[in-house]
């Protein structure tokens, strides 16, 4: 995205997300900005008081928003499909750019121009395609002495396509593409549906089971149900009706016979209300006290997950995407809590249609946050800077920030390369503790604040060498292979750094990766139609189990069709799978079987001595 005279934001700032963004810095330097200038974008929520005070006076609010995983085809024009790179409507990079420009001047903002950032022709004979209808686009054609026989003439995609084909040169140059103009009122409908939904949860809110967020749940289940059950109460209505009826028709014969005049005037008029409007409903825990009435951290928590409900729910009806922006999810809760929605949204991100950006001032969320995917924002003298969290100087500014102090009950750090890896630690060491006592349980040691996971990403290996020393804790470092012998290991260099180092040791498994050490009849016992089959030491899993799960739905497109993008979200998602729903169904035995060296409970053992050592 990028930002301009929007409220801090008087230069131009963009910013990257991730599929996970984590927002950093002190209060009002900007984070919330950032949500709110999205929510701008998407909802076009935007009020005069946004301009920015330091802007010049003339001058607009101007959002961009830049995607990626554009749709493979699209229909813009009648039933014709196509590709938007194809009528030239993404940018130099291959990516959807819409850029919206607000003007706050009026009393009621409203968006003032609205184009996309196109790469597109700029030759001077054909560098008006956009905005001639069909009748000119065939005139343009017989002028260049453009051939379009045998396409189909009343699509205009397909004689503008005959032209750009035809032509000696197109002179592809940054272009505007009006989004407003004829051209564009026309196809924007079509690329807004494909635009994901964007959902603001805002820190400082108030939190009842009146919200929107918990009543429109609740609102669609009812009139689910009475549609449901439509049949039955136009039945009841109508004998409720009749019954009315009768009775009325019985008190104007009564009223006959005492004053045949008013009787002639009276008629049964019978009313009823929407039957959805006879249901109201408040929410209650199991020993009945209202949610209004129960803290402000648990009012907060279910009203975050009934969010979370809603927005997946609109997501599901529209297939698109969605997007999740929370403030200060950590807002009055316990610890536990919060560990469990950071977790929470980390998961959502590896299903692969979702992105999360959050925004936090705790400590405890960054430790589990990758690296990567961490933005820290300074505001200084009115100029906000929003950098990544890739080198140790951000690194110590996001510490100041945070107010971060030294973790006296920390006794030991353990780094792998993602989530993923970090959940196979977790479930396979409570797996073995509950038979083996040589063996920790790392979820219950993080719990208790004795063991720090590190989710090192492959970028950021290197920066974890000077990052925790002078803490004076043993560190551990996991990594995959990657590279089947001869070839040396992926981290080899990284991994010789880190065993160089005092009270440090790394570690690298013999097989390609920790998937590589779930035994097939794990899987068997989650999937169980899943195929019998031998896995080598170097055998991809994860795609194994992907591409399993693709073809069990019996999709259009076959598996090699799929783009390499979609690949990677499928992919990601079977890791997940793997790693907490596979692992916990391991046994030790079933390690056994599939450990042959026994290296899995070998660092198990030696990290879960250093967690036991008294400090």
């Amino acid at each position: 995205m990028r930002i301009k005279n929007f409220r801090g934001f008087t230069e131009e700032a963009c910013i990257d997300f991730h599929d996970l963004s984590v927002l950093i810095g002190k209060n009002d330097s900007g984070k919330s900005t950032i949500l709110e200038a999205l929510n701008a974008f998407f909802n076009d929520s935007i009020e005069k008081d946004d301009f920015c005070v330091y802007a010049s006076e003339g001058e607009k609010i101007i959002i961009s928003c830049i995607f990626s995983d554009l749709p493979e085809k699209i229909i813009l024009d009648s039933t014709y499909e196509t590709k938007l790179s194809d009528e030239f409507l993404v940018n130099k990079e291959g990516k959807l750019e819409i850029v919206k420009e607000f003007d706050c001047s009026p009393a009621k903002p409203k968006t003032k121009k609205m184009y996309l950032n196109s790469y597109a022709p700029s030759a001077e004979s054909i560098n008006d395609l956009y905005e001639l209808k069909i009748t000119d686009l065939k005139n343009k054609a017989k002028t260049l002495n453009i051939d379009i026989s045998g396409i189909n003439k009343s699509v205009c995609s397909e004689i503008r396509h005959a032209i750009w084909n035809q032509s000696d040169d197109l002179l592809l140059s940054e272009q505007h593409i009006d989004l407003n103009g004829f051209y564009g009122k026309s196809i924007y409908p079509q690329i807004k549906d494909e635009l994901p939904i964007f959902a603001l949860f805002k820190s400082d809110r108030t939190s009842t089971d009146q919200d929107s967020e918990a009543q429109d749940p609740m609102k669609a289940a009812i009139k689910e149900t009475i549609a449901q059950y439509s049949q039955k109460l136009e039945e009841l209505q109508k004998k409720v009706e009749d019954d009315l009826s009768l009775i009325a028709s019985r008190t104007i014969e009564k009223i006959k016979e005492m004053e045949p005049t008013l009787a002639n005037e009276l008629n049964p008029q019978v009313k009823h209300k929407n039957w959805e409007s006879l249901f109201a409903v408040s929410l209650t825990g199991d020993d009945q006290i209202p949610i209004n009435k129960r803290g402000s951290g648990t009012r907060r928590l279910i009203l975050l997950n009934f969010f979370r409900a809603k927005a997946e729910q609109i997501s599901e009806s529209q297939k698109t995407g969605i997007i999740y922006a929370i403030e200060e999810p950590e807002t009055s809760q316990h610890p536990d809590h919060q560990k469990i929605l950071i977790d929470a949204f980390q998961e959502l991100t590896l299903q692969g249609n979702c992105q999360v950006i959050l925004t936090t001032h705790t400590p405890n969320l960054i430790r589990r946050i990758d690296q990567k995917d961490i933005l820290f924002i300074e505001n200084v003298n009115h100029k906000i800077t929003i950098t990544k969290a890739e080198n140790e100087k951000i690194l110590n500014e996001i510490q100041k920030s945070l107010g971060i102090l030294p973790d006296h009950n920390i006794k030991a750090f353990l780094g792998l390369e993602g989530k993923n890896d970090i959940n196979y630690f977790r479930t396979i060491s409570k797996v073995l503790s509950q038979s083996e006592p040589d063996i920790v349980d790392f979820e219950l040691a993080e719990n208790l604040g004795n063991l720090v996971f590190i989710p090192m990403g492959g970028s950021s290996l290197e920066l974890w060498i000077s990052k925790l020393s002078g803490l004076n804790r043993p560190e551990f470092y996991i990594t995959d292979r990657d590279n089947q012998p001869p070839a040396k290991a992926h981290y080899q260099r990284e991994m010789d750094s880190f065993n160089a180092l005092d009270n440090c040791s790394a570690y690298i498994t013999s097989k390609r990766e920790l998937e590589n050490y779930i035994n097939i009849k794990a899987i068997q016992q989650h999937k169980l139609d899943f195929p019998s089959q031998s896995f080598s030491d170097f055998s991809d899993i994860p795609l194994i189990y992907a591409k399993y799960q693709y073809d069990k739905a019996e999709k259009e497109k076959s598996w090699e069709e799929l783009s390499d993008s979609c690949k990677k979200k499928k992919i990601n998602n079977a890791k997940r799978i793997l790693n907490k729903q596979c692992v916990a169904k391991m046994t030790p035995e079933l390690l056994t079987e599939v450990d042959k060296k026994d290296e899995i409970r070998k660092w198990l053992r030696i990290i879960s001595a250093s967690l036991k050592e008294k400090k």
